[in-house]
Parts: C-alpha cells; sequence; structure tokens
C-alpha cells in the first residue's frame, strides 16, 4: 500500500539510474519527487553506472536488508588491451597491449570465473579497512592489503565481441565488483582490459523492465509519481508466507510469539493479516513465530 505516512510515501521504486549520478543524489533526487522524508537504498551503484536502483521509502526502510543479499545480474562491457589503475573510466590508460584472442579463447575464459571464488577489493572501493575508505588511501597513493571476500559468479557469458570491446552478462553474488572481474578476465586473456560500461539489469526478483527513469518520475504529479511505488512486502515475497487469523495478527502485532506451523528454525516468515495486509517478519523458533521487523498501523490514506 502506497500509503502517506510521516510526511511520505511508503514502497519500493526501481528506478533506472542515469550515469553520471550517484546513489546518494539518485535517492536525495526520488525524495523530492515523490514527496518522502524517510527514504534509503538497498545498495550502490557506482555513478559510472546505470541500471536498476531499488530505492525504499517510509516503512520499506524498515526491510531493505532483505534485498541487501539478493544476487544481481549485469550487462558489462571490457575494453580488453588497455587498462587503467581503477578497472574502470574513471582513470586514464595507462597501459595498452595488442589484443590477440579468438571467441574461443574469450569463452573459455569467461567459463572459468563461474562459481565460488575468492575476490580481492579494488583499491578503488567504498571498502573500509583501518577507519578509512580504500578510495582514500588509493588517492593518497598508499596501497593497502585487502582481504579477499568469497563471492560467487553464476553466470558470465559472452553477448559481443567486436575485436576490442567485450560485451558479457553476468549473474553474480553481492559483494562483487564487476570492475576487478572485468580486470581479472583481461589478466586472464593476456591482454589486460578496464571496464567501460556498466548496466544493472536485475536484484533478486527485480528487473530492469519494470524500472522507471527519472524523465517519466519527475514528469507526473506528485500523486501520480508514488503509483510507481510496490507495496512494502514486495522486499519479501521471496520469505515464506504466514497467512495469520485475527488473534494471531493481533499478538503478532503485539509483539507476541504466535504459534504456527512448523519452520526451519531461525527461518524468517513473512505475515499477513486475514485480509491480506503485510504486518511485518518474524523469526521461527521453538515457540512459534516471534516478531522481528513490524509495520506500523496502517494510516489513513491522504493525498
Amino acid at each position: 500500500m502506497k500509503s502517506a505516512r510521516n510526511g511520505g510515501p511508503d514502497g519500493v521504486l526501481l528506478l533506472d539510474k542515469p550515469a553520471g549520478l550517484t546513489s546518494t543524489r539518485a535517492l536525495a533526487r526520488s525524495k523530492r519527487a515523490l514527496g518522502s522524508l524517510k527514504a534509503g537504498h538497498t545498495g550502490t551503484l557506482d555513478p559510472f553506472a546505470t541500471g536498476l536502483l531499488p530505492l525504499v521509502f517510509g516503512e520499506a526502510t524498515k526491510f531493505s536488508r532483505f534485498l541487501l543479499d539478493a544476487p544481481k545480474a549485469y550487462e558489462a562491457t571490457l575494453r580488453l588491451g588497455e587498462e587503467t589503475i581503477t578497472g574502470d573510466t574513471e582513470a586514464d590508460v595507462s597501459r595498452r597491449r595488442p589484443v590477440e584472442v579468438d571467441l574461443a579463447a574469450i569463452d573459455a575464459a569467461l567459463a572459468a570465473f563461474v562459481g565460488h571464488q575468492d575476490q580481492v577489493p579494488p583499491m578503488h572501493s567504498a571498502v573500509r579497512i583501518d577507519g578509512r575508505r580504500l578510495y582514500e588511501h588509493a588517492r593518497a597513493g598508499v596501497e593497502i592489503d585487502r582481504p579477499a571476500r568469497r563471492i560467487e559468479i553464476g553466470s558470465l557469458k559472452r553477448i559481443a565481441f567486436d575485436g576490442r570491446d567485450l560485451s558479457v552478462h553476468v549473474e553474480c553474488s553481492k559483494g562483487t565488483y564487476i570492475r576487478k572481474l572485468a580486470q581479472d578476465v583481461g589478466t586472464a586473456l593476456g591482454c589486460g582490459a578496464h571496464l567501460v560500461q556498466l548496466r544493472r539489469t536485475a536484484v533478486g526478483g527485480f528487473s530492469l523492465a519494470d524500472a522507471v527513469t527519472f524523465e517519466i518520475l519527475e514528469a507526473d504529479a506528485r500523486a501520480e509519481a508514488r503509483r510507481h511505488l510496490l507495496p512494502t512486502d514486495a522486499l519479501v515475497a521471496g520469505l515464506p508466507r504466514m497467512d495469520a487469523s485475527a488473534e494471531q495478527s493481533a499478538w503478532f502485532m503485539h509483539g507476541r510469539v504466535v504459534a504456527a506451523e512448523p519452520a526451519a528454525p531461525g527461518a524468517d516468515v513473512a505475515v499477513f493479516s486475514p485480509e491480506g495486509r503485510f504486518l511485518g517478519v518474524g523469526r521461527a523458533g521453538p515457540g512459534g513465530i516471534a516478531p522481528l521487523r513490524l509495520m506500523a498501523p496502517a494510516p489513513s490514506q491522504s493525498p
């Protein structure tokens, strides 16, 4: 339900972020368009990247974490034969090498990256070490030892190759740096590479095909702009669902454990009222479903 609460709406906005805009700026611009005071994002996109950026408003901010761990999909373009210190277009080309690869070699190299692996975060990233972001160390000319992070590449396939630019489709786990993947692919091919274009096409069950651009969002009046919001429970669509009785709903909303059908211990469960209203998320335990995150009582509608 996209009702006004605390001066703004509740729900999820699927934004098609343009290039040249930070995720923080994109959020601020969306807040103005929707007339929202309370909002957040579920993971950022680099300024030069475009594509799907799910933003949460009002009560939906309570449930954003259920999207933080979601897998993601991208379409990326790697420029072979050119390297930059940042792994993308944010720095000048620092090295050039000839590109002497064929499609079979490219496909074999891409296939080798599929699966679980350890990835070292790039120096030009927002990972915090010793109280400072890695990019702050990099700008000061200091190289920091970075612990590798466990990631998973679910799919990495060639879309097109013109002899210089290689377009690929990537499906990956959270925390994967596509810039670093581009550099690693270039190393594997023996010619080096950097990322020249990146577009996110999916986050969890959300698709870029359902996203809205600023041109559309800001052209609408505020009430119409809010119609682009998905309901808050879209964030928990992947969780097991419990349709509570009226009595169970009342107990749950008062912070009490609700006796329910057995669920996997520790599993999160999306709880709904008999009318189908999303009440919040509970966690399964030996006594039933214990409230974890609750929606505020539904307010009256306002324009």
